[in-house]
């Protein structure tokens, strides 16, 4: 019996501020618990593929309880729990090696490169708007609106000294 190509949807998952900032000095530039929360409820269970420095920024390492695929261009990167792979079809094979394991999506995390790399095939973007304009040094891609449908919004109050934000569902037209 063969097995059926695996053609899984690729979710981008992303925090941007509203001048697309999404991270400054290797991490990002505000603090928000109910964001963490609706990321790790979008992602557990689901592979996700990051970029090298994405990894790396991770506070605990790995993300438990999903697959954890790296893109790097650096041959002898290894990281504890974590596969890795040099381009973006490599690391869609190997979220689907084990065929039992298959998910219908695969969830992409980040960072700026990576996002710019699979914003064209994506069908789903599930983004955090942060309501505020900080300073940053790593940027969200410009999307173009007439490719994209919003279908959700859910309005937020940031904690104290924190931005307000939205969480947002944005569907390929």
């Amino acid at each position: 019996m063969a097995i059926a190509p695996y053609r899984p949807s690729l979710i981008l998952v992303v925090a941007r501020a509203e001048n697309r900032v999404i991270g400054r000095d290797g991490g990002m530039p505000w603090r928000l618990p109910d964001d963490l929360k609706h990321f790790k409820r979008l992602t557990v269970g689901r592979p996700c593929i990051m970029g090298r420095r994405t990894f790396e920024s991770l506070p605990g390492g790995a993300l438990k309880g999903r697959q954890n695929i790296v893109l790097t261009r650096q041959r002898n990167w290894q990281a504890e729990g974590a596969s890795t792979a040099p381009n973006l079809a490599e690391a869609i094979a190997a979220a689907g090696l084990d065929p039992r394991a298959r998910a219908p999506e695969i969830m992409v995390i980040g960072g700026a490169e990576i996002y710019a790399l699979t914003l064209p095939s994506a069908t789903r973007i599930e983004l955090t708007e942060v309501h505020a304009r900080p300073e940053g040094d790593t940027f969200f891609p410009e999307l173009e609106p007439e490719r994209w449908r919003e279908t959700r919004r859910e309005r937020h109050t940031g904690p104290e000294g924190q931005p307000d934000f939205s969480f947002v569902t944005l569907e390929r037209i």
